[in-house]
């Protein structure tokens, strides 16, 4: 018995010393991001590399706010979001659920159709996409960047279809005993269950959105229309990059994702490992 106690300590300590080892891997990129913020310019590309500025240049953060109009880009950066997410959370929910939860005639095929979609690269629709938004005189606004959401996600539906057909069929059959139609089931007492699988997609599509640069980019005609990611760019000339402005502006563009994902962390995890088990 004692030698099992200590085997299995050994392995509980080996396990946490590869995931802290892990974990510092996957942390070194932000520190980094966050040292080269705090940098003078003659410090960014010294090499060897200095981890530690001296002297610790805070002003870096007020500098890269006032060299964009930062608070206006975060605040198109925001609107597209949260469009793109209410557009995900309404839509694809509804169509995960009548692929996987009502019986009729070619919903597998339908389904099959929509997993499909997901092998075809953006840069195959890229230009018909682009077409299509200029004949409807939608370029130069926000709409081409969430308007899609609002007709679903290939992605977002299979994830959602997954936890929708993990829920009992019992619940079902008891509420249309009851009465109830299939919009009440759906909206009442499915939709509640799958929270998990909606925090889980709307994270997903607000981390995207939030940091999407090809369709700001392509979409985007005035300045003040701008998002975060495009603004990033106003950092770089014809002749220097500054480094120490980029990574400040970044590492103030990450908090917000960052404090969101600490705030559903939980839900999150749950909800990835929900869908990796049911099928």
């Amino acid at each position: 018995m004692m030698t099992m106690t200590v085997t299995r300590r050994i392995s509980n300590l080996l396990n946490h010393a590869v995931l802290i080892i892990l974990g510092a891997a996957f942390l070194l990129p932000f520190l980094w991001m966050l040292s080269t913020a705090l940098k003078s310019d003659a410090q960014v590309l010294l090499v060897p590399p200095v981890w530690i500025p001296e002297p610790i240049m805070w002003e870096n953060f007020v500098r890269a706010i006032n060299t964009i109009p930062f608070f206006r880009y975060m605040g198109n950066t925001a609107f597209v979001a949260l469009m793109d997410v209410i557009g995900t959370v309404l839509v694809c929910p509804l169509v995960a659920y009548g692929l996987s939860r009502l019986e009729w005639k070619g919903r597998d095929a339908l389904f099959f159709i929509t997993i499909a979609v997901m092998m075809v690269p953006q840069e195959v629709t890229m230009i018909p996409t682009f077409i299509l938004f200029s004949r409807v005189g939608l370029i130069g606004t926000f709409v081409p960047l969430f308007l899609q959401s609002f007709f679903g996600r290939p992605f977002m539906i299979f994830l959602l279809r997954q936890f929708f057909m993990g829920l009992p069929r019992d619940l079902e059959d008891a509420a249309r005993v009851d009465g109830a139609s299939e919009i009440r089931i759906y909206a009442q007492i499915c939709l509640p269950l799958v929270i998990q699988g909606l925090l889980t997609v709307a994270l997903f599509r607000f981390m995207f959105a939030w940091n999407d640069f090809l369709g700001p980019l392509l979409y985007l005609r005035s300045a003040d229309m701008y998002t975060l990611s495009i603004g990033l760019q106003m950092f770089t000339t014809m002749y220097r990059t500054e480094w120490a402005l980029v990574m400040a502006a970044a590492l103030l563009m990450t908090l917000p994702v960052i404090l969101i994902y600490f705030f559903v962390q939980k839900k999150f995890i749950a909800g990835i490992s929900f869908t990796g088990i049911k099928g």
